[in-house]
């Protein structure tokens, strides 16, 4: 765990390698990273990444806003899991609105662009509930209602 440089506003969002990361502060004013896991679709301890990421990691590290943070993570959980129930079966519209586009060979429409997002927004607070229930501390299902 580090301290909180001054000027740190939490919780922060980037991608590390195109992964998504957040840092958020504990409970004694320090911080903590949490990677999400591609396996599982939960958050994972990424302690070790917290000084590469405040302190400028080089191109394979950008700072991301609250929205981009969902896409980037809904993104990933829609790509690398499969599952039952309804926050799988929205994972499996978002991924044929995206193949149709590919078949076309055409980049989205504005209006596929706020579908994805919206389904997005929505997929992330269910997982993250999901998570929050099977008692995942980094499980933030109120994240969505604050990016919009």
């Amino acid at each position: 765990m580090n301290d909180i440089s001054a000027d740190l506003v939490l919780p922060a969002f980037f991608s590390y390698y195109e992964s998504p990361v957040k840092l958020v502060e504990t409970m004694d004013s320090g911080v903590v990273a949490f990677r999400l896991s591609k396996d599982t679709g939960g958050w994972v301890a990424a302690n070790d990444l917290i000084d590469k990421l405040l302190l400028g990691g080089g191109d394979e590290t950008e700072e991301l806003t609250v929205d981009e943070f969902i896409q980037l993570t809904e993104h990933d959980r829609g790509y690398y899991l499969r599952g039952e129930g309804p926050v799988y079966a929205l994972y499996e519209t978002v991924r044929a609105i995206r193949e149709t586009q590919a078949r076309e060979r055409r980049r989205p429409t504005p209006t596929e662009v706020a579908l994805i997002a919206g389904i997005q927004r929505r997929t992330f607070a269910m997982f993250e509930e999901m998570l929050e229930q099977d008692g995942d501390p980094a499980a933030d299902p109120n994240l969505a209602e604050r990016g919009q």
